[in-house]
């Protein structure tokens, strides 16, 4: 894992592989950006003049290499494009310089350590220079031989030094601490979600949380698959029963002794689906791994707030199932008997996140939290309206979700508020049984959404992240995020939980 530091050192004399600079793309040019005046001042004041010749512009995400000015102990300089100069007195984005810090870590693969000298006005500043950071140097190589040493293979890089911060400084250290828990647990997240089918089972997933329970001091239970027919939980048993790994439901608690709000979350952990008796097509297969990256989200927003100390108290609720075809897998046109009694006609195999999140959300009711936030990859029309970055929200209360909105932009991840149209719950009515888990096909994110509202207990606010666009990233990496699964909505679900404990949340 990349370590993250505060130094007050001069750039010149620090040893490193590399420094860091930002350039701003300006009215006339690349414009080097504050933080860097020291490595300009050693090129006489023509840094920018310099990268303008070797074909820098300053766009966002640009990376340019040069050799470093005599005197200096580091060989290369890295100026990374911020995007457009900001406006007189004004200041660069926490997004802008969190992406640029990103694309410059995973630039320098291979490296032992890097010093930034990115702008830094405040704690903030650094906070999420230092999460650009760490997130941009993730990689995922246990498959790999060798690992990242293997052939054409890069370690990532190792160590990264921020300027312009106060290591003495309270707020400082705080901000350096909370990118660090973070970005490690959403790494975390990333691993899972890129850890294949045959080895993360439900099962394996469960013993993975269990482990990172007795580590950061959570309370969790595993429900088995007895455990969950005793209880009655038809949805989870119903989409695992084609499989011959059995289904789990994994309950995370973190209790702070001071807290008096409760936070419930709860994530969809289909750690393969096929779609079941209702096969997906040719070509949809391939990356189905990533449909638990709910559950991996939420995971690692309950340990990231147990890291954090957060004065709240967190339930993460991880319904884990493999959704199969064989003999004794669920039917188009059978029913379900969920756990809050209420029956399901199933219409559709490959409508399975839905179930698996049904019971979670009604287990997570029964104790009358403060709010509940589910999180799943769960419609491929949210993705056809808004594309491959942008996760929808839905909720029962519209208060609540534009709050979720607005804490999802406070940290950088794209979202977009969305509907829930009473009008569309008819479509799901079934002559059999209570609903049917498939309604009207146009607006089909929305119809999925006034499902799960169904299994939310009355008076509790409820948020429904859909996330099935920007969980996993089948196209080349950009800023601080990878190809392969993103950890999508974890920033988020931590925001929310710290909001929450100051009494900042709605």
């Amino acid at each position: 894992m990349t370590a993250l530091t505060l130094s007050t050192a001069a750039a010149a004399g620090l040893r490193a592989d590399a420094i860091v600079v930002g350039v701003a793309k300006g009215a006339e040019g690349p414009v080097v950006a504050p933080g860097a005046e020291a490595v300009d001042k050693a090129y006489d004041g023509r840094l920018a003049a310099i990268l303008e010749t070797l074909g820098a512009s300053g766009a966002e995400g640009e990376v340019t290499k040069l050799p470093a000015p005599s005197g200096f102990k580091a060989p290369v300089v890295v100026a990374v494009g911020l995007g457009a100069e900001p406006e007189k007195d004004r200041a660069f984005t926490a997004e802008s310089l969190r992406r640029a810090a990103g694309s410059a870590a995973r630039a320098l693969a291979g490296s032992k350590k890097a010093v930034f000298a990115l702008p830094v006005s405040d704690p903030a500043d650094a906070g999420a220079i230092g999460e650009g950071a760490l997130l941009g140097a993730y990689s995922f190589d246990a498959y790999k031989e060798n690992g990242s040493n293997g052939k054409n293979g890069k370690a990532p890089l190792a160590e990264v030094a921020l300027l312009g911060g106060k290591p003495r400084d309270k707020a400082y250290k705080a901000a350096v601490e909370r990118a660090t828990a973070v970005a490690e647990e959403l790494n975390r997240a990333r691993d899972l979600i890129n850890t294949p089918p045959n080895d993360l089972t439900p099962a394996a997933f469960a013993a993975i949380a269990q482990t990172a329970g007795k580590e950061h001091g959570l309370k969790v239970q595993v429900h088995d698959e007895k455990a969950l027919a005793k209880g009655g939980y038809g949805g989870i048993l119903g989409v695992g029963a084609g499989s011959a790994a059995a289904p789990r439901l994994v309950k995370l608690s973190y209790r702070h002794p001071k807290a008096d709000k409760h936070l419930a979350f709860v994530g969809k952990g289909i750690t393969y689906d096929s779609g079941g008796i209702s096969l997906k097509p040719a070509g949809h297969n391939e990356t189905m791994k990533c449909d638990m990256s709910g559950a991996a989200a939420v995971f690692a927003a309950v340990v990231a707030a147990a890291r954090l100390g957060l004065e709240v108290s967190v339930t993460g609720w991880l319904a884990l199932a493999e959704n199969m075809p064989s003999g004794s897998a669920t039917r188009p046109g059978d029913v379900l008997r969920m756990y809050s009694g209420k029956t399901v006609e199933v219409l559709n195999t490959d409508a399975e996140g839905r179930l698996v999140l049904g019971d979670a959300l009604w287990a997570a009711s029964e104790e009358n939290p403060d709010a509940i936030v589910d999180v799943a990859t769960l419609t491929g029309a949210m993705v056809l309206a808004l594309g491959n970055r942008t996760f929808g929200i839905m909720a029962n209360d519209d208060a609540f979700r534009t709050a979720v909105h607005e804490a999802a932009e406070e940290v950088g991840e794209d979202s977009w508020p969305m509907p829930l149209p009473e009008h569309l719950r008819k479509g799901m009515d079934s002559p059999t049984a209570d609903i049917a888990n498939m309604g009207e096909r146009m607006g089909g994110g929305l119809v999925a959404g006034l499902f799960l509202k169904e299994f939310v207990g009355e008076g509790i606010a409820w948020a429904h992240l859909d996330i099935a666009g920007p969980a996993f990233n089948e196209q080349g990496p950009f800023g601080y995020t990878p190809k392969g699964g993103t950890g999508s909505a974890v920033r988020t679900l931590v925001r929310l939980a710290e909001l929450t404990a100051a009494g900042d949340l709605g």
